[in-house]
């Protein structure tokens, strides 16, 4: 039994110390999208005129639909950037700043479009 003690603590410190030593070389972490990523050439397809259902078929399902306002959908976008993007050089997109606003009326036809200008002119 003596022998099994004296060889289990060397391999218990080593496991230990190897183990922490992951840590000082970092940890993998994975790209965080939030939303849909959409171009300004994107939303300048939307047109008033254009109902939910042509408007789902060019840029996809909002990000938020509020009960309170059903004729507004808001296309948001944020970007945490993981180990690949850092690498890439990839920035990071946050506090809404791409976002995009639809307005529809009553028979669910756009009437206007707001917040193109906050897109990128491409995907990155």
């Amino acid at each position: 039994m003596k022998p099994l003690k004296t060889l289990l603590y060397p391999i218990a410190i080593t496991a230990t110390l190897s183990l922490s030593a992951c840590s000082i070389f970092g940890v993998y972490t994975i790209d965080l999208p939030q939303g849909t990523p959409i171009t300004q050439q994107q939303a300048q397809q939307i047109q008033p005129g254009m109902n939910k259902n042509q408007v789902i078929y060019l840029i996809g399902s909002p990000a938020v639909r509020d009960t309170l306002a059903p004729n507004r959908w808001d296309y948001i976008y944020d970007y945490t950037p993981g180990t690949y993007g850092k690498r890439e050089g990839k920035e990071i997109i946050h506090n809404a700043s791409q976002h995009l606003i639809i307005y529809f009326d009553e028979s669910d036809i756009v009437t206007r479009v707001e917040g193109v200008e906050t897109l990128p002119v491409k995907n990155q």
